[in-house]
């Protein structure tokens, strides 16, 4: 299959990630949490550089950047999101936005792909400060019913995401939807956020599939007491019920779990919570990931079992789930194949296929969308934190990847 030259501009592309960065710079991190000031002041500034890039852009109700190619035709999206963790890096989601502006560019200073039409967007929320994945959900049209009564649950608040779109000037605004008339194809690229890539010495990762997440609250009662004068055999110690439970998980998943399988004990509360007393209450959210779904049903089956055995104690047990679960998304084999052909034509013997662990927006588009990701190689497999990093030089090649695989989709869309 032959191909089409679409060179992009790398110091255009690092000068726009480098100018994102400063919107909730915050030493070499970022902070920039969905519907934040500096957040929704970032997603502004966006549009401005969608518009300048010949697209029409906007921010609709759902917070997305949406920029739409003024040429007609059967579109690509490409996509990602702009907000960050709480502590959060500077290329995670940012950089497949970037990546989808510098690749509008390019195309329309191709000669072979000027009127061919890309559309871009930057969805909002897929960290999850109300609701994981909510803008690309809104696109698609999955949007929860309660999804606008979510809170963000990470400073007392009580801000709802209703309110943080009310705040931010969406309220009433309309909703972008995917138009099946006119795209054919989702791609996204984004961090690796793993080690892999680097230790194996590849610059390119073509994802197969996307894990599926499953998140749930276990709840331990028992009974408040005196720390002194409360006899150990008496007590109903929900810290105790807690800890027990945990190092079930840790001890007994691996007998359940896949290759790939990756578990999480990521919070852990007591009630009262003091030097003193006998927790009558404790609580811990438990995360489980893999591509499979048979063994996510299975991680699922061993936790309800450690909830019996939890039960025969002396404090009572409960599970429910948390928000809700992600689900895993085999990536589509042909878009793979352009991906494939551009990762050898522009980094040969030096890509590889893999899986994603990590949840992102093209999980919600594949259900909808012929949907494929692009990796780049993160430093010392570190995200979701300040020292979060890329070199230029693999950024620059991812960009240049996918913006070949683009113009090899488009093209073949004739």
């Amino acid at each position: 299959m032959s191909t089409v030259e679409v060179p992009i501009n790398g110091e255009r592309l690092i000068a726009d990630l480098k100018r994102l960065r400063e919107f909730g710079a915050c030493g070499i991190g970022v902070v920039r949490t969905s519907l934040s000031p500096i957040d929704v002041e970032s997603r502004h500034w966006l549009r401005g550089r969608f518009e300048e890039a010949g697209l029409d852009a906007r921010i609709d109700g759902a917070g997305n950047v949406i920029g739409r190619s003024r040429n007609p035709g059967k579109a690509v999206l490409i996509g990602s999101h702009t907000d960050t963790q709480p502590t959060g890096g500077w290329l995670d989601g940012a950089m497949g936005v970037i990546y989808g502006l510098e690749v509008a560019r390019a195309l329309s200073e191709a000669p072979a792909t000027k009127d061919r039409a890309l559309d871009v967007a930057s969805w909002l929320d897929e960290e999850g400060r109300f609701f994981g994945c909510f803008g690309s959900l809104s696109f698609v049209g999955e949007t929860p019913a309660h999804a606008l009564d979510a809170l963000d649950t990470t400073d007392g608040t009580n801000l709802t995401l209703g309110d943080a779109l009310h705040e931010a000037g969406l309220a009433g605004v309309a909703p972008e939807r995917l138009d099946p008339n006119r795209h054919v194809a989702y791609l996204e690229a984004h961090i690796e956020q793993g080690p892999y890539l680097e230790e194996e010495g590849n610059r390119i990762g073509v994802v197969t599939s996307i894990v599926g997440a499953r998140n749930f609250i276990v709840e331990f009662e028992g009974e408040q007491n005196h720390a002194g004068t409360t006899p150990m055999a008496r007590r109903r110690d929900a810290a105790h019920a807690m800890v027990d439970f945990a190092h079930a998980v840790y001890r007994e998943f691996p007998t359940a779990a896949g290759e790939r399988s990756v578990w999480t004990i990521g919070e852990m509360t007591l009630e009262p919570n003091a030097m003193s007393i006998v927790p009558g209450k404790a609580r811990l959210n438990l995360q489980f990931r893999d591509q499979d779904p048979t063994v996510l049903d299975r991680l699922e089956a061993l936790s309800l079992d450690l909830l019996a055995r939890a039960n025969a104690g002396p404090c009572a047990a409960t599970m429910r789930p948390r928000k809700h679960h992600s689900i895993p998304a085999p990536m589509d084999v042909n878009l793979r194949g352009h991906l494939e052909r551009a990762a050898e034509r522009h980094a040969p013997d030096q890509w590889t296929s893999m899986p994603s662990a990590a949840v992102h927006d093209a999980q919600i588009l594949a259900s909808h969308l012929p949907s494929a990701m692009l990796f780049v190689p993160s430093i010392n497999g570190v995200s979701h934190a300040f020292e979060e990093d890329t070199s230029e030089e693999d950024i620059v090649l991812g960009c240049q990847v996918l913006a070949t695989a683009t113009a090899s989709v488009l093209i073949a869309t004739d």
